[in-house]
């Protein structure tokens, strides 16, 4: 089975087009390094909890949106290389002179490893 890395971010609505031209420039270079499919998901129907809810996990503000992220690699080995080329590689570092400069904070990104244990297809 698959391997799933996810993500849950705080992203300035004002920044939606800065996310989404980010997101096409470096989430490429994922596939590049093995991954099956990057899905990136801007919300749109994210409600308040009563105890805890992704808004508070990323400690978003009003005038921020939760994006909902998650990158399909075909197995955990694979992830792990692709992740240590990732790491090493210049294009995904935005202190590199023509990078995107990450358009969130990135200190509230929440983030992690998933391995799929049902899943379930039409």
């Amino acid at each position: 089975m698959s391997y799933i890395d996810g993500f849950v971010i705080a992203v300035p609505t004002a920044n939606k087009q800065k996310f989404i031209e980010h997101a096409r420039q470096l989430d490429p270079i994922f596939i590049e390094l093995g991954a099956l499919r990057v899905i990136e998901g801007w919300g749109d129907d994210v409600p308040d909890g009563k105890v805890t809810d992704f808004r508070r996990a990323v400690q978003a503000t009003a005038e921020e949106t939760v994006v909902f992220s998650w990158i399909e690699w075909p197995d955990k080995a694979t992830r792990d290389a692709g992740m240590k080329k990732m790491m090493e590689d210049p294009r995904m570092d935005p202190s590199t002179p023509g990078n995107p400069p990450m358009p969130f904070d990135g200190k509230r990104m929440i983030f992690g490893g998933f391995v799929p244990v049902v899943e379930v297809k039409a």
